[in-house]
């Protein structure tokens, strides 16, 4: 059984909407994004200064069904294992279901026994089931919610964020 992070919601907007806000990456992520984010082959980077800098190749980018980009190269401050997302995988798919849209988020390659676990999987979660969804439904992300020193201490002590 896969253990990989995962997240899964459901709004009514159309998967082809889900597609657009997913691909829309600097308007629900936060940090600073360099490179295209919906163009299949691109390279794109994403930077928390001192914290985290990831670079990202769109591996899948299926219209209203799947976005996929494997992590070439990564920095994590806070783990021992300072690469520990390289060679991992983000994933989003986009199911139609009753009328309404399923977006699951996995992230696989990042699993419970692994260091960043705990503070990666919240601020991921903040992101996806916050920001993004927020982007889907209402049209405006939080991209913001989750930046800095203040809320990567936050997330390792298991505090509240947002």
């Amino acid at each position: 059984m896969d253990t990989s992070l995962s997240y899964t919601f459901t709004v009514e907007q159309t998967p082809e909407q889900a597609f657009a806000a997913i691909t829309d990456v600097r308007a629900w992520w936060s940090g600073t994004i360099t490179g295209p984010t919906d163009v299949l082959g691109a390279t794109f980077s994403y930077t928390v200064p001192d914290i985290h800098w990831s670079e990202f190749r769109i591996t899948e980018l299926v219209p209203g069904r799947r976005v996929a980009w494997l992590v070439t190269d990564s920095f994590l401050s806070f783990p021992e294992d300072k690469e520990e997302w390289t060679g991992t995988t983000v994933v989003f798919d986009i199911t139609e279901r009753d009328g309404r849209t399923e977006v699951r988020f996995t992230h696989e390659g990042l699993r419970p026994q692994d260091e960043c676990y705990d503070v990666c999987s919240r601020a991921w979660g903040e992101y996806v089931t916050g920001s993004l969804r927020d982007l889907i439904v209402a049209g405006t992300g939080r991209p913001n919610s989750f930046e800095g020193p203040d809320a990567l201490a936050a997330a390792q002590t298991g505090a509240a964020f947002g």
